[in-house]
């Protein structure tokens, strides 16, 4: 039994991630935060010492490193990987990895799966345009890069790091001609999405927004 979705995307920084996990609590739906899975995925590969650009390596990684979610907790191998998948550089590495379709096939099942046991807000960069097409509503989170840099750098600031702004900024952009480029399922505005620009606005009022469409587009 397919149940109802709703797909939150958008580039690295944009807030998603936040906007996503509230979102699903005042709905009582699943947050599931596919980004989380790339990242195991590339932890995975990391700890197995594979290629990152070969597509086919990582991928027999992926296939047998046994990612789990469940009640916000991610696992590989069972093993509690939660906080290991945060750092700049498993981030960073999730993108590369993220290029090839083998990856992407390995995950995609997964994925899907979750949308069998309940309803759920799904998050990540193609959950509206290839993991969820038909979902019942889809959002386009999106903030000048600038303003993802800051709130990256905030972040990972908060948490320990000595990384420099310019440093996240350069990656983050990165990673956005990356999403944008890559061969199969790249970023894009999903069809008949929402879009929401954050740059500035405030997470309460960005929240507000989105379950106005939500519930809107979920009422008709």
């Amino acid at each position: 039994m397919k149940h109802k979705a709703v797909t939150i995307d958008g580039p690295a920084g944009s807030g998603k991630s936040t906007i996503a996990r509230q979102v699903a609590d005042r709905l009582g739906f699943v947050y599931l935060d596919t980004g989380a899975l790339y990242r195991a995925a590339a932890l995975a590969v990391d700890e197995a010492g594979a290629d990152p650009a070969d597509g086919k390596a990582c991928a027999d990684v992926v296939r047998h490193a046994g990612i789990e979610l469940e009640r916000g907790r991610v696992s590989v191998r069972g093993r509690d990987v939660t906080e290991a998948i945060r750092s700049h550089r498993i981030s960073s590495l999730s993108s590369r990895i993220a290029v090839h379709p083998p990856v992407r096939d390995a995950l995609l099942d997964l994925q899907r799966s979750f949308r069998e046991k309940s309803p759920l807000v799904a998050e990540g960069r193609d959950t509206g345009s290839v993991v969820f097409p038909d979902a019942e509503v889809k959002i386009y989170i999106d903030a000048s890069a600038q303003e993802r840099a800051r709130r990256r750098h905030r972040e990972l600031v908060s948490k320990g790091s000595d990384i420099s702004y310019e440093k996240v900024l350069n990656d983050l952009k990165e990673r956005d001609q990356r999403d944008a480029t890559r061969s199969i399922a790249p970023l894009v505005v999903p069809q008949h999405a929402v879009v929401v620009d954050t740059t500035h606005l405030r997470i309460g009022e960005v929240i507000s927004k989105v379950l106005k469409v939500v519930q809107d587009k979920l009422a008709d």
